[in-house]
């Protein structure tokens, strides 16, 4: 099969996969319904990162975008009521669960994900009509081409001690899964990749410990937390910190494009 029919019949596939846990959302009875439809919305993202400078590829970009931000806090909280969970305070765990039913419905019935679906119905035949469609060879070498980029900046990024920890958390998470979306053409080890793995981790654990700091200021049920909560994060970015020092030396030295 060319490259460009895997290409399309992949992202076809997790359109699929959207349909399904769209309604595992409407059902309201499965935890990770939402969850598993931000990862197909992110693989989606992620595939279209080669392709992003095409014009027409500009609908999903945009639509896939906006399911990405309309979700964000539906997930946050549903993160943040697990959370609470885990540390034995289930009254507030249960008073933000108790908005989580309302939100998913109003995520499942959206117009801004129902664009995120006619776009897709559009999207093969745009695709298959610019440049990169026409020629399967040459779109593999810029997929090629564009993971090396992003390893290459991830590589200087990781060279310079005062790269800000917010922008390395967002640049990490999206090598990593531009990596995986091109699983076959990714210029990274497996022992790079778990170690790009972990660091995407303790960076994100790290993010959502300082986030739940943040919340504590203003939500008042949550203050008894906040000490442990920024005691957990200092530690979630020292492990961050030993761990990059790990990525650095695995990732290759320099790109072969």
């Amino acid at each position: 099969m060319a490259f460009v029919d895997t290409y399309v019949k992949e992202i076809i596939a997790l359109e699929v996969a959207l349909f399904h846990a769209r309604a595992r959302l409407e059902g309201a009875a499965d935890a990770e319904a939402l969850h598993d439809l931000r990862i197909a919305v992110r693989r989606i993202r992620s595939l279209l990162i080669p392709v992003r400078a095409e014009p027409a590829m500009g609908p999903l970009l945009a639509a896939a975008k906006a399911v990405g931000q309309l979700t964000t806090p539906t997930r946050d909280l549903e993160v943040m009521a697990q959370e609470l969970e885990k540390r034995g305070m289930d009254g507030a765990a249960d008073s933000r669960r108790a908005r989580l039913e309302l939100e998913h419905q109003l995520i499942a019935e959206h117009a801004t994900l129902q664009a995120l679906f006619t776009a897709l119905d559009g999207w093969p035949a745009a695709f298959r009509a610019s440049e990169p469609g026409l020629d399967s060879k040459h779109f593999e070498k810029g997929v090629v081409k564009t993971l090396h980029k992003h390893v290459d900046k991830l590589r200087r990024a990781l060279k310079d001690a005062k790269f800000d920890r917010h922008e390395l958390r967002i640049l990490v998470k999206r090598t990593r899964y531009l990596t995986q979306a091109f699983a076959d053409l990714s210029p990274l080890s497996s022992k790079a990749e778990k170690s790009l793995k972990a660091v995407q981790s303790a960076l994100g654990s790290w993010h959502d410990h300082h986030q739940w700091c943040l919340k504590a200021k203003v939500e008042a049920d949550l203050q008894p937390l906040a000490q442990v909560w920024a005691e957990d994060s200092a530690a979630e970015l020292e492990r961050a910190e030993a761990e990059l020092d790990t990525l650095a030396r695995l990732l290759p030295k320099r790109s072969k494009r």
